[in-house]
């Protein structure tokens, strides 16, 4: 069922990312500017985001498994719309339908964390992330080889038939769930809303993921610019293997999760934040030209994949652990914060690729990474002072604490 749940959220988000190395195909074919073809991306992320606030947190409403089941189908119909766009404004619309239903694989992450063991909880959520993280980035290599088969449309044609099985599969083996929150939609929206202001780590963690995945979709969106221009001049099929690449860094995501068991959510963001930094720095050698620029593009693509799913699953398991009764509003309200980064990370890209090419996106990016960084240290440096106080208060006598946990 595990496996199943994977899958499931893999091909559910795989349709959001495979136009990323077909940017320059699609605008050919569709007599689109690299620009306009840039918001391909952009396009899904928003849509993705509405679906985030707007269905997720029927998940605390509706049974989970028709809720699932239902978004995982019509997800199916809209791929087909973008299968068959004959201009920019149907494929434009498809992809916005795409993204909305997608978000099947965020009811199903927060369906799989509440079937866990609390103790295998961060295990669980990792795995599952795993394949969703699998979806994102082998959706690129698909894409490539599918259109030197049978043109960019194909990959599309595909995913709808494949999410119709999943559609079925699910109906199928997933158990019933339901957690009724006791609240009518608006009301449920609204408490969606309000749990940034009420629950801090909701706050810093959803900033942290913004910026985190703003950086991975100007990466992203970027790419199949550089690849294909005069730098390397790849064919689409050999854009879409760097995938390959990148899916390395779902590898993390399990790692993530098994350290979050441990206690350890806050030291694995503060060491990701860091090196994404430092992948910026291969990622503009890697644009530079030269013998030794294929290399460090790759490194940089896979140090920034994996710091960047480092971060995610920390951040989920900390949120989820907020409040369990409230799990799918909770995942609603970090994973728009997310995607919200996502889409501005993209919508940036299109206008700093035209402005400074490749440079301007390392320093974009570079840029991002500092401050995901330093927004680490300042949550940080704030759970230290208030641990500190909590001490200088109640006193170790009636805490049974020592001075050495106050700065652990």
């Amino acid at each position: 069922m595990l496996l199943l749940m994977s899958v499931a959220a893999g091909l559910s988000v795989a349709g959001n990312y495979f136009a990323q190395p077909l940017l320059d195909v699609i605008g050919s074919d569709l007599h689109l500017s690299s620009s306009t073809a840039a918001l391909v991306v952009t396009v899904a992320q928003v849509g993705y985001g509405l679906g985030l606030l707007l269905l997720v947190p029927l998940g605390d409403l509706l049974e989970r498994r028709r809720l699932a089941v239902t978004l995982t189908a019509a997800t199916a119909a809209f791929l087909t719309v973008t299968a068959s766009a004959p201009n920019a404004a149907l494929l434009l619309t498809g992809t916005a339908l795409t993204g909305l239903t997608s978000v099947a694989a965020q009811v199903v992450v927060p369906y799989a964390a509440t079937l866990a063991a609390p103790a295998e909880r961060g295990r669980t959520v990792g795995t599952v992330m795993t394949g969703l993280l699998l979806g994102i980035l082998l959706a690129r290599t698909a894409a490539g080889l599918l259109a030197e088969l049978g043109g960019w449309r194909t990959v599309y044609w595909v995913n709808a038939a494949l999410m119709l099985l999943m559609a079925v599969l699910l109906r199928l083996r997933l158990p019933a769930l339901r957690t009724p929150a006791g609240l009518r939609y608006p009301a449920l929206l609204r408490s969606t809303l309000a749990l940034f202001a009420q629950e801090p780590v909701l706050r810093w963690r959803g900033a942290l993921g913004a910026l985190t995945f703003a950086g991975f979709s100007v990466l992203w969106t970027a790419l199949a610019f550089l690849l294909s221009g005069p730098a390397y001049g790849w064919q689409e099929s050999a854009i879409g293997l760097l995938g390959l690449v990148g899916a390395a860094g779902s590898l993390s995501a399990s790692v993530a999760g098994r350290l979050a068991d441990r206690g350890l959510a806050h030291h694995v963001t503060g060491a990701a934040a860091f090196l994404l930094l430092g992948s910026w720095g291969l990622l503009a050698a890697g644009g530079a030209g030269g013998t030794w620029s294929p290399a460090a593009l790759l490194a940089g693509v896979i140090v920034l994949d994996l710091s960047a799913q480092a971060v995610h699953i920390s951040n989920q398991n900390l949120v989820y652990a907020v409040r369990p009764e409230a799990r799918n509003r909770l995942n609603s309200a970090y994973m728009t914060s997310y995607f919200v980064g996502g889409a501005v990370g993209s919508a940036l890209t299109s206008v700093v690729w035209g402005a400074g090419g490749w440079s301007g996106v390392c320093a974009l990016g570079a840029a991002l990474a500092v401050t995901a960084a330093g927004l680490w240290l300042a949550e940080r440096l704030r759970r230290r002072r208030r641990t500190a106080n909590r001490y200088a208060e109640r006193g170790p006598a009636a805490t049974g604490e020592t001075a050495a946990s106050v700065t652990s």
